[in-house]
């Protein structure tokens, strides 16, 4: 009877320590590789494993079901990671649940769908989301101009805009680079595809791809936009039906005193710009903080808000890092005015000193959008023809660690945001 015992009391004691959870630490200190860390977090959601992000705990730690695949891949990417017994996960969750803590344990449920707006063909430069989205082995797809207006963005939770000029204008590349064969290829391609699918204009194309991309996130989808995809994207829903191109971009000029007939109440995030009118000029509105700068590379810092963890979870999951001081870097849109950012649209990260918001956030109809300055995180002031950013020397960067909060955050389940 006694052996009988014993053995019971031991059988117990091995369930309640045995390894139950995988924990991913995300703190400077713990974690050799963040970026890759989302990637094994979308593995686990993407064969059916549970998990939950633990909102301003460990730099955001994550903790995933225990599974030996999730194990082996994180020993193949090189994720720091810790088998944990389901006694000191709930330990965990126990700390993180205590009022006096701004923290939150968010059940992640299924791993978002996701797209990238971009061209199919090679560009000159870049984008730091398809980069990263590699990098951390997330799937996703290539949409463009013809998927997104036959409403292929239905397939999808989750979209990126590249780096595109929705106004058409080539990217206000004209001035410097109007005789790079690249430019001249550039211009062809997107005047034979408007033709294709059945416009006169590029910016006539341009202009219903921002209104099929707007209805994606009103009817409930996630959005995220970076650089010159910000503000160009909201000046072409802001200028529908005016035209606002010079003759080199469509062949006619703009109509006169086109400044006074845009709607500031059609766009997601800006109001009050002025459009620069020069087409030499590398600038498409005074929405961008860019040629206002007075700031040193050395110096260029922006900072992260607080949110309560517990009230307002996707402000604080957008904002989860290793440090709330992230180093700046430049694009053509570089960062926005704050005096044109709508007042119901949040702040998420801030450069004071400069009166520049880096990182805003906000609701259009179900949808939720994100607008993130700059071109590449670790790129300090990338350039047309520069070599790509080699991933594998910022595997802790903060300034990517932002998109990849954006792309894991829908599938979160959420509660009701309170401020």
């Amino acid at each position: 009877m006694k052996k009988y015992i014993l053995l019971l009391v031991i059988i117990l004691i091995s369930k309640t320590v045995s390894a139950s959870f995988i924990y991913l630490p995300m703190s400077h200190d713990n974690q050799k590789n963040h970026l890759k860390a989302y990637g094994i977090v979308f593995f686990g959601l993407k064969n059916g494993l549970k998990a939950k992000w633990l909102l301003n705990y460990d730099g955001g730690a994550f903790l995933i079901e225990n599974n030996d695949a999730v194990v082996q891949e994180c020993k193949i990417r090189g994720v720091s990671y810790e088998v944990i017994s389901d006694a000191k996960s709930q330990l965990i969750l126990e700390e993180i649940s205590s009022p006096s803590k701004n923290q939150e344990a968010v059940t992640l449920e299924k791993a978002p769908k996701i797209a990238v707006y971009s061209p199919k063909d090679k560009m000159p430069w870049d984008d730091a989301v398809t980069m990263v989205l590699t990098y951390a082995e997330i799937p996703f797809d290539v949409v463009y101009d013809e998927e997104v207006l036959s409403d292929k963005l239905l397939l999808y939770d989750w979209l990126h805009l590249h780096h595109e000029d929705f106004t058409g204008q080539y990217g206000r590349f004209y001035g410097a680079f109007r005789t790079a064969p690249w430019y001249i290829q550039q211009k062809k391609d997107a005047e034979a595809l408007a033709k294709k699918l059945g416009y006169s204009k590029v910016s006539e194309a341009k202009r219903d791809v921002s209104k099929k991309i707007r209805d994606f996130v009103v009817g409930g989808g996630f959005m995220f936009a970076m650089c010159s995809a910000t503000d160009s994207f909201d000046i072409a829903l802001a200028a529908d039906g005016v035209d606002i191109c010079e003759a080199m971009f469509d062949g006619d000029p703009s109509e006169p005193n086109y400044q006074s007939k845009i709607n500031y109440n059609k766009t997601f995030a800006f109001k009050n710009f002025e459009l620069i009118r020069n087409p030499t000029t590398y600038e498409f509105s005074s929405i961008d903080m860019t040629r206002k700068r007075r700031i040193n590379k050395e110096v260029d810092y922006f900072v992260l808000k607080d949110f309560s963890a517990k009230w307002d979870q996707v402000p604080t999951m957008l904002c989860q890092n290793h440090t709330q001081l992230v180093k700046g870097f430049m694009g053509q849109t570089t960062s926005f005015e704050r005096k044109s950012v709508k007042s119901n649209v949040m702040v998420l990260g801030e450069n004071k000193t400069n009166r520049e918001a880096r990182y805003i956030h906000g609701t259009k109809g179900k949808g939720l959008f994100t607008f993130y300055g700059g071109h590449d995180p670790e790129d300090y002031q990338h350039r047309v023809g520069d070599p790509k950013t080699e991933l594998d020397l910022h595997p802790t960067s903060p300034g990517y660690r932002l998109i990849l909060n954006n792309v894991l955050f829908p599938a979160a389940k959420k509660k009701k945001q309170k401020t």
